[in-house]
C-alpha cells in the first residue's frame, strides 16, 4: 500500500500557483534508467550509482571581464523552461550571480547570460524557489554590504517573474543568527506545512538549522541548533522526498588534496534527527567511486551541486525514483597552482543508473 501511494504521488506532478513547474523526466527529456520500486529500494539502502554527462555549462568567454568559473548552481523548471542561477567568478568581480534559461540541457551552454542586479557587491551561492503563501519567487544567497549590520550574512531578493532577470529586488539581510561567532555559508531554506527551516554550514564539520513560521517568513529566525556533526564541509542542500514522508540532505565533504564528494543523510522531520544514509568515504552519495564518466573525462571532483526538483515551490520536492544532480567539477590538473577564485569550475549532470548491492 505504501509503495502504491508513492507511485501515485510521483505520477501526479506538481502545479504551482503561477503555472506548471513539474520537471521533465530527464536531462535530455528521457526516462531515467532505474524503475521506481528498485530506485526507491536503492535510495533507502544508501546505494547510488551515476552516469555523468559532458560539461553542460562552462564559464562565459567575456572579452571585457574574463570569467574564471561557473559554480554553485540552483535551478527550477517553470513555464516549460529551466531557470538556472549560479555563482560567476570573474576578473573584475570576485562573486556575482548569473541567470540563464533554456528548454533543453543541450542548449544550456549557449543560452544568454544575465548578471543579476540585486547587488553591486559580493553575492553568491544562490538558491531559488517559489514561496506559495506570498506568490513570490525568492532568491536566497550569501552576501556582503557595508551598510548592513553585520555586513555579511544570509540575504534574499524577490520577484513575481522568474523569467525577468532585471525584476529582482535589491538584496536585504535575512536576519539569520550566527552559530556562536560563525556566520555560516551556503544558506538553504526548505518549508514544511507550518514552518520554514534554514540550514547552513560553518566549515568545521557542523550543519545548523534555524526556523520561523510561514507567516513571519522571511524573518523571525530562531537561534541556531546543531543538525549534523561529522566529516562534512559545505553546500548542504535538503529536500522533500516526494510521496515518502521523508527528507534527504546531501552535503559536500573533503577527500584530501582538494578532492570533493557528497554524503547523504535521511530524516522523518526537518527538525531531525538526521541518520547517515551514504555518509562514508567507501559509501557515498556521489563521488569518483560511484560515477561513470563520459568518454572524455572532465572532472576529478563532485562539488557544490543541486538535485533537480520535481516542483518549484518551497517544499523542494524531488522524485525519489529519478534523482538527477547538477554539480560543479574540475580536473585536478586544471586546478593545480591556482587560487580558489581562479579554479575553472564547470557544471555537469549526474543521472541515476542501476546501483549494485553493497
Amino acid at each position: 500500500m505504501r509503495l502504491l501511494s508513492w507511485t501515485l504521488a510521483t505520477l501526479v506532478g506538481v502545479v504551482c500557483v503561477v503555472g506548471v513547474c513539474a520537471a521533465p523526466s530527464g536531462p535530455a527529456d528521457k526516462p531515467a534508467g532505474a524503475e521506481p520500486p528498485k530506485a526507491v529500494e536503492n535510495l533507502l539502502a544508501g546505494r547510488f550509482a551515476w552516469q555523468m554527462s559532458e560539461v553542460v555549462v562552462a564559464p562565459e568567454d567575456r572579452p571585457t571581464d574574463p570569467c574564471h568559473s561557473v559554480k554553485d548552481p540552483s535551478m527550477v523548471f517553470h513555464g516549460k523552461r529551466w531557470h538556472l542561477f549560479a555563482t560567476n567568478r570573474s576578473k573584475k568581480r570576485s562573486h556575482l550571480i548569473e541567470y540563464l534559461s533554456f528548454t533543453d540541457w543541450k542548449q544550456a551552454n549557449t543560452a544568454k547570460r544575465h548578471i543579476l542586479k540585486a547587488s553591486d557587491g559580493y553575492f553568491c551561492a544562490p538558491q531559488v524557489f517559489f514561496f506559495e503563501p506570498q506568490k513570490k519567487w525568492y532568491l536566497i544567497c550569501q552576501a556582503s554590504d557595508e551598510s548592513w549590520k553585520p555586513k555579511y550574512g544570509a540575504a534574499f531578493a524577490t520577484t513575481t517573474d522568474i523569467a525577468a532577470p532585471a525584476s529582482w529586488s535589491k538584496l536585504k539581510p535575512l536576519g539569520a543568527k550566527p552559530a556562536g561567532k560563525k556566520a555560516g555559508l551556503d544558506f538553504w531554506i526548505i518549508c514544511d506545512d507550518k514552518k520554514a527551516h534554514l540550514f547552513f554550514t560553518t566549515l568545521d564539520g557542523r550543519m545548523w538549522r534555524e526556523e520561523t513560521t510561514l507567516a513571519k517568513f522571511p524573518h523571525g529566525w530562531s537561534e541556531p541548533e546543531l543538525a549534523i556533526r561529522g566529516d562534512i564541509f559545505e553546500a548542504s542542500h535538503t529536500y522533500t522526498l516526494k510521496g515518502m514522508g521523508k527528507y534527504l540532505t546531501v552535503i559536500e565533504a573533503q577527500g584530501g588534496r582538494g578532492w570533493r564528494y557528497f554524503k547523504a543523510y535521511l530524516a522523518d522531520r526537518l527538525e531531525g534527527p538526521w541518520k547517515p544514509l551514504a555518509a562514508a568515504k567507501d559509501k557515498t552519495f556521489a563521488s569518483m567511486a560511484n560515477v561513470r564518466h563520459p568518454k572524455q573525462r572532465w572532472t576529478d571532483s563532485i562539488s557544490h551541486g543541486e538535485l533537480l526538483r520535481a516542483g518549484c515551490d518551497q517544499r523542494l520536492e524531488v522524485d525519489p525514483a529519478n534523482l538527477r544532480f547538477l554539480f560543479q567539477g574540475v580536473l585536478d590538473k586544471d586546478r593545480r597552482g591556482k587560487g580558489y577564485g581562479r579554479i575553472p569550475w564547470r557544471l555537469g549532470l549526474l543521472e541515476l543508473t542501476e546501483a549494485q548491492e553493497q
